[in-house]
Parts: C-alpha cells; structure tokens; sequence
C-alpha cells in the first residue's frame, strides 16, 4: 500500500476470495475506483469490474456461514475473514439497483486493514448526509408513501447509516408549517416521500423559512431571495412524478433513495409568481394557463377517480376547445447560452447551466437588479389555447421528452411557450408531439422564448380595469370556441402551478437561478446496463 502526502491512500492491491477464486482486488483513490479482476487467461464473458468509490454505499465485516466455507479452498482455513460491499449498480432506463459483493482472505489484518481504508474512504465523501428530516404524505398518489417507505427507502438509509427523524404528514401544509419551527440546521437534507404537491410543501416550507430567516420579504417581487443551501430529496410516491422524472431519469424510489445517500447535488431554477405585490406561489416545473389550467381545475372536482381523472378532464377539455385573450411581456434571458430550440437537453453536469449562471452573476454584479428590471420588454397580444412556462423539461412516462425538451434545470431561465388559437385537429398534432421525438415547436401557431422574467394579464382584466379578485366574482360572456354562434361565460382559465390551481389571471413571475438544491445527479447520458468493463480495461487499471 502506498501513500500519498498527507496520509492519502494512493493504491491498496491484493488477492482476495470472490466465489471459488482468487480476484486480483484494487483500491485506488486517485482515480476513484475499486476493481477486481479475474487473473485467470482472459475467457468470453469473464467478470471483470469496477466501481466508483463515489457510489460505494457502505462496507460490513462479514461471516461466513457454513454452506460459503465449505467451498474449495475454504475448507482448509479455520476462520476465514470477510467483508461485504454494498455499491450502485446503474441499469437501464436510469435505474440504480443496490448490489454487493464479499471478500474473502485467510488473513484477519489484511481484511481489517481492507474494512478500514473502505471505511475511511466513505468518511472523505463530505457530501453525504449523515442526518435526514423525512415527511410521508400517507394519502397521496394510491396511499403507499408510507409502505414504500418502511420497506424499500428506510432500510438503505439505515446500512449508509444515515440517522432520520421521520413525520407522517396529517393534513394539507403539515409539512411546510413543520419547516418553520423545527431546528433546521441539525440536518443535512429533508426527504419528501410523495408526489410533486409534497415536494411543492417543502420547498415552500424551506424557501419560507430561509427568507423570514433572513428578513427577506417575499411579497417584494423584486427581491432578491436567499439561496436554500439545504437539499431536498424525492422518494417518488404520488400519481405524478415530474420533478424527480425530470431531474433523475425515472420514478423510482430505490433509485432516488440512493441518489439520496451517494450526496448528489443538483441546484434548480425556482420560479416566483406574484398579483400586484403579494406573494402567491413558488413554481419549478409547470406554470400552465388555457389548456393545462382548465384540465387541472376539471380532474380537481373528480379526484374520486384517482389518476384517470386526468385523461378524461384532458379529453373534455380537449373537446371544448377554449381559448383566451391577453397579453404578455417578458424579458428575453440574454445570459443563456442555449435556446429552446438547440435540442441540447440539460445532463449531468450541464456545461449550459454552469456557464448560463456565471454570466447572470457577472450580468447582475454591473447593472445590479435596478437596472435589470429595465432592461428591454417585449409584448405579445393574442388569443392562446395554451400559455405554458416551464423551468424544466417537465418530463414523465408519457412525455419522455417533456413540454420543452431542451429546457434547463438550472441556468436561471425559463421557456415559455405560447399556443396560439388553431382547429381542433392542429391542437391535436401539438399534443401528439409530447409523446414522440419531433419538433414541439415546428408548428406556425406555436412561439417558444426562454426568459428570465414574464407578466400576463387577461383582456378582460384590462377592459374592465378591475382587480383580478373582482373578476373571478363576475361573468363575462366570450366567444370561446372555433364556432362563432357558440358563446359561454368562461371569464378566465386557472393557471396550473406546479399541479396547484392559481385563480389570479394577472401575475407576474421572476425566474431565480439555482434557489434550490436536490438530492440528485441530474440525468446521465448513457446509463450501463452493469458496472462492468472488458479485460483489457480493468487490466489497464490494475
């Protein structure tokens, strides 16, 4: 074993038992990796693999029962010393399974001294959480938040030794008000386990408590908010799962349990939407008027139906076809480096986020926010079937490639995407696109812009000049339909913020980048279906 300055393991290397066999096993810390290998004549579809040691779960002294020392050469040893490690095994479709492998060798020194540079390796991953506040929503999606708790999340926490303080949500803002009294800096991350209303409650709650911590004050549109620097994770247990598909690559509570536990971090744009200077909501997915609004709003009266509620208020919704009259303004993010329309989809390590959100640093250092509100406007009047603003890709098992597929998590921009009034059948072809690979946007009546800021108001809050509030109270006849003779009393849609009916049809939204920071690795480009390299790679390595 050497040593780097400092008392660094450079290279542990050594002949352990695996199975049958002896395996040449590595540790080597300067590339991050633990190897083993079988030194037998290379054979076709011989094991030969490797593990980062960033994705080593943890390490376990292991006895051997009988059945495991009664094969070859262990028969011969009195006590043969072992040790188990539990690592990620990446699968396909972004799927991460927890996967161990045991090591046997005849001296106790050796597997002590293996047991502690393992050990000692996972003390230097400081990004991992050590003590979690975990909230259950036990009533969302089809009620089993708690089950896939207890049974699938909890028992991986507890083999990364990771302590939780769990509480089993009661009714609606349990969580957020939660947030506002506990001591919050005990932790190192807060863990939702239920659908994107759940992960909504906390991030208000931690959004919340950072600014009134702060003394910042939220109805101020243009105030410049406090990052939250604590993690969120996402134990996806609801009926929709946008924000984990979107950020990790699949619903699936294993997978984001580990993500969870390996210390990933993913910062996200946070998006703020205020009605004449008061505060209404926090956005990071979707924030849909028209089309998206009246579907939301529909499947809330129908919620007996569970998640099929949302194909047939989407189907009825489809059918009436309404469109709405306004206007819209917004600034035009000069600081991103992509475009809606670049099909450069936001990955791991993003090069367009890190460098979109060092040149809004420099953009805000010389104007300062004064001088950025005055920066140009530009406005749009129009009759919209849909008016969408997304901070992401707003992907999900239906819609791999989601609303915007070249939308960024975190480069302080959003994409909003305008659907203009068009037939029923050319509506149809623009909601067929979410679910193939072609254009969203190649469509005449479709304009897409990424902005960092946006205001709208509807005609007929500024024909009537009255509150948004004294609105919603009255009726106004409008032609809705493609059909001139048929008139309804549809005042205004709801905008659908982040699956939560907004009633204000004039708001104002302001982009803020990386407010927050999840508990996730962003989605990776190419995913192997096992951790395992050919022989002559893992040979290169040892």
């Amino acid at each position: 074993m050497e040593q780097l300055p400092g008392g660094r393991r450079l290279r542990l290397a050594s002949s352990l038992g695996l199975g049958q066999r002896c395996w040449e096993v590595t540790l080597d810390d300067e590339r991050g990796l633990l190897a083993w290998r079988d030194p037998r004549p290379p054979r076709r579809g011989a094991d030969n693999c490797f593990v980062p040691t960033s994705e080593i779960i943890a390490v376990e002294e292991t006895e051997l029962n009988k059945k495991q020392r009664s094969i070859g050469k262990w028969q011969k040893m009195a006590k043969p010393h072992a040790f188990t490690v539990y690592y990620v095994k990446k699968a396909r479709n972004h799927r991460w399974r927890c996967r161990d492998v045991t090591f046997w060798c005849a001296d106790e020194i050796l597997c002590n001294q293996w047991i502690q540079a393992l050990k000692e390796l996972l003390e230097m991953q400081t990004c991992r959480p050590k003590q979690l506040l975990v909230y259950i929503n036990p009533y969302g999606g089809k009620r089993q938040g708690k089950r896939i708790y207890e049974q699938k999340v909890a028992p991986l926490f507890s083999l990364a030794s990771i302590s939780t303080d769990v509480v089993v949500t009661e009714h609606a803002n349990h969580a957020k008000d939660n947030l506002f009294e506990v001591n919050i800096n005990k932790y190192d991350g807060v863990v939702c386990v239920g659908g994107d209303g759940m992960f909504s409650e906390v991030m208000h709650g931690l959004i919340g408590r950072m600014q009134k911590d702060s003394g910042i004050d939220q109805n101020n549109p243009k105030a410049p908010l406090v990052q939250c620097n604590i993690r969120i994770g996402i134990i996806p247990a609801g009926s929709t799962d946008c924000v984990c598909y979107s950020t990790v690559g699949i619903s699936d509570p294993v997978t984001s349990a580990l993500h969870i536990i390996i210390g990933d971090c993913q910062p996200l744009d946070v998006s703020s939407v205020h009605q004449n200077n008061t505060f209404l909501k926090y956005a990071v997915s979707l924030l849909g008027y028209g089309f998206y609004g009246d579907v939301l709003k529909d499947s809330e009266k129908k919620r007996w139906m569970g998640p099929m509620r949302y194909d047939y208020s989407g189907f009825k919704t489809f059918l009436s076809h309404h469109y709405y009259e306004g206007t819209i303004s917004f600034q035009p993010a000069k600081h991103t480096l992509g475009s809606p329309r670049d099909k450069d989809s936001c990955r791991t390590g993003c090069y367009i986020c890190k460098e979109s959100e060092r040149q809004l640093a420099e953009q805000r250092k010389k104007c300062g926010f004064k001088h950025e509100d005055e920066e140009e406007w530009k406005v749009i009047k129009g009759k919209f079937l849909a008016i969408n603003v997304v901070n992401m890709c707003c992907a999900c098992p239906r819609s791999p490639k989601g609303l915007s597929p070249a939308a960024h998590l975190a480069d302080g921009s959003a994409d909003l995407i305008l659907v203009r009034k068009c037939s029923r059948f050319d509506f149809l072809r623009y909601l067929v696109r979410h679910t193939n690979k072609d254009d969203q946007f190649d469509f005449s009546f479709v304009d897409v812009y990424r902005v960092k800021s946006f205001q709208f108001t509807s005609k007929l809050s500024e024909d009537n000049e009255s509150s948004v509030t004294d609105i919603g109270k009255k009726h106004f006849g409008q032609f809705c339909r493609d059909h001139p003779a048929c008139c309804c009393n549809i005042a205004n849609s709801t905008w659908n913020c982040d699956g939560e009916t907004l009633d204000s049809s004039a708001i104002e939204v302001r982009v803020h980048c990386q407010l927050m920071k999840l508990f996730a690795r962003g989605i990776e480009e190419n995913c192997k279906d096992e951790a395992a390299y050919s022989h002559s790679s893992v040979e290169q390595l040892l």
